[in-house]
């Protein structure tokens, strides 16, 4: 196990609300640039016209994609944005509600806001950078 003192100091919050038509992911990661965001962790409820989900296959060393084609009320979000070759990297899992109460849940690869996305993101300040690890690919 590694570990790294992420808090010594105070930390900012943020609050976003994305309206709908926002692509979550291309929002998140302009917000993490412009606000040069290098260890924050974030949770969000709110809904998605559509999405694109993933399940990471280990053996192949891809996501495979689980598109949702429907409305979904995001029951959870939870994630977080830190450094990857000097970019903002986004790391998301939800879990979402379908019509009929049935969920579907997975790595957020993409997604479209409708009506409403609200967001917390709180940053620490230390940074964390990611690496490429060769067994997971």
């Amino acid at each position: 196990m590694n570990n790294k003192l992420l808090q010594n100091e105070a930390t900012r919050t943020y609050t976003l609300v994305f309206e709908a038509g926002d692509s979550v992911v291309d929002e998140l990661v302009t917000f993490a640039e412009e606000h040069d965001l290098s260890a924050s962790h974030l949770t969000a409820i709110g809904a998605f016209g559509q999405a694109l989900l993933g399940f990471y296959n280990l053996e192949e060393k891809r996501f495979e994609e689980i598109p949702v084609d429907e409305q979904a009320e995001v029951l959870s979000m939870t994630g977080n944005v830190t450094r990857y070759d000097g970019s903002a990297q986004l790391h998301a899992h939800v879990v979402l509600g379908r019509r009929d109460g049935s969920t579907v849940g997975g790595h957020l690869l993409g997604a479209t806001v409708n009506p409403t996305l609200e967001m917390m993101v709180i940053e620490t300040p230390g940074t964390l950078q990611r690496a490429y690890d060769e067994a997971s690919g």
